[in-house]
């Protein structure tokens, strides 16, 4: 039985600590009217939410739901509905239903200023559209990587807007056959996958930072994405990837900060279609352990206005490969060896890339193990000095910069990218 209009109305505050209302959260919410503004009281609100219709709950006064351990703890299946200031805590724990802190499966809502902690999923976005998702704290259960769930799961949901959130402590945020989607200014952490794109088409990944996590993004059959100004930073261990590409074609990588990761940047057979190229442009990618690996011999990928900087190899192909087909144009290589004799700011002679030792690490992955150690040291000098194989050209680069492209401080960028690591 609804309230009278006296008690609920559009834009009237609800307060549960009204003395003629004694009902659950639940109870004020079916109550309320579309538009309503609901305020409840400060609080530990045991129970499991069902939202349904376009009000505004607002838990301003310090408001937690929690959800006992079962199930999902709040549902928002509603079009114009507003979330804000509250706490979702303890979900379920099954996996096969994804029990999560809150579940989206209606349009054109907001969800802002909320702290989803302790929860085996943190958000879980279902056929879900053009909603905005802006300064949510996301962390999932205490719990060894394997057991986590993802912080944001994002499921045939279009057009959304994810902005401004904290994401760490969880698996992955993922977004499955879903276009359109903004993902910006968001600091993600200590997960498996900071960004992984599965299906996913035409999305936006800007101005985030993600760090610590074993992968920063991921673009796994997925064409048309556009990464740009992000700081990925230290995706390290024996997966450790910045950008991954799998099967994936027009993309647009720029302006980022590609930083102290295993592999910088790595391909799986990508582009896929010919026809659209991946651009990777004005970026550094410094001090990582390989700036970019590619799986095979592959074409489609150009390479422009990039500083590789004090990465331990510049550029990989696994096997006996090379990168000769790809586009190299307009890069500046901290060990590019030659002169700038007429000042033009392109170096004389082309930046190469010879396999000496490398060779051996490259072509039998085990044998990395002892990279950078003097046993590798010892026979990559030799080879320079008197090579008894023919060294293989790895890559070639026939006018390189002498100095990294400006870009916002590019002239300090040794330094600035040690900053980042730190």
């Amino acid at each position: 039985m609804r309230l009278p209009r006296f008690f609920i109305s559009v834009g009237f505050v609800l307060s549960c600590a009204c003395p003629l209302w004694a009902g659950t959260l639940q109870d004020m919410i079916d109550a309320a009217e579309d538009g309503a503004e609901i305020v409840p009281p400060a609080g530990v609100y045991s129970e499991r939410l069902v939202i349904d219709r376009p009000i505004v709950l607002d838990g301003r006064e310090g408001v937690t739901i929690d959800g006992g351990g079962e199930g999902t703890v709040v549902l928002l299946n509603a079009t114009g509905a507003t979330l804000k200031n509250l706490t979702f805590r303890n979900s379920g724990r099954l996996f096969n239903k994804t029990d999560a802190g809150l579940r989206v499966t209606g349009d054109f809502n907001v969800l802002r200023d909320l702290v989803i902690e302790d929860n085996l999923f943190g958000v879980d976005v279902v056929q879900a559209n053009n909603n905005i998702f802006r300064r949510i704290s996301i962390a999932s259960r205490e719990s060894g990587l394997q057991l986590r769930g993802d912080s944001l799961r994002v499921w045939y949901s279009n057009d959304n807007t994810f902005e401004d959130n904290t994401l760490r402590d969880a698996r992955d945020f993922v977004i499955w056959y879903s276009s359109g989607n903004t993902i910006r200014r968001n600091k993600i952490g200590n997960s498996r996958y900071g960004v992984h794109f599965m299906y996913a088409h035409s999305n936006v990944v800007e101005d985030n930072e993600i760090s610590d996590c074993i992968v920063g993004v991921f673009l796994m059959y997925a064409n048309n994405i556009r990464l740009e100004n992000n700081r990925i930073l230290r995706s390290w261990g024996a997966s450790g990837i910045g950008v991954g590409f799998k099967e994936s074609s027009g993309a647009v990588i720029v302006g980022n900060d590609i930083i102290g990761n295993a592999k910088g940047i790595y391909f799986d057979p990508s582009p896929w279609d010919p026809d659209h190229p991946n651009m990777i442009e004005n970026n550094i990618i410094a001090y990582n352990g390989i700036g970019v690996e590619f799986l095979n011999d592959w074409t489609g990928n150009n390479f422009s206005g990039n500083a590789f900087l004090s990465n331990f190899t510049q550029v990989s192909v696994q096997g006996r490969g090379t990168a000769m087909r790809e586009n190299w144009n307009g890069n500046h290589w901290d060990d590019y060896a030659g002169f700038d004799k007429d000042s033009d700011a392109v170096g004389d002679v082309p930046y190469e890339i010879y396999n000496y030792a490398d060779r051996i690490w490259m072509e039998r992955p085990y044998a990395s193990f002892f990279r950078g150690g003097l046993a590798l040291a010892a026979l990559d000098f030799v080879e320079r000095l008197a090579p008894f194989s023919e060294p293989r050209l790895l890559m070639r680069e026939a006018a390189p910069l002498m100095s990294p492209p400006a870009r916002g401080g590019a002239e300090d960028a040794p330094k600035s990218a040690l900053e980042m690591l730190q």
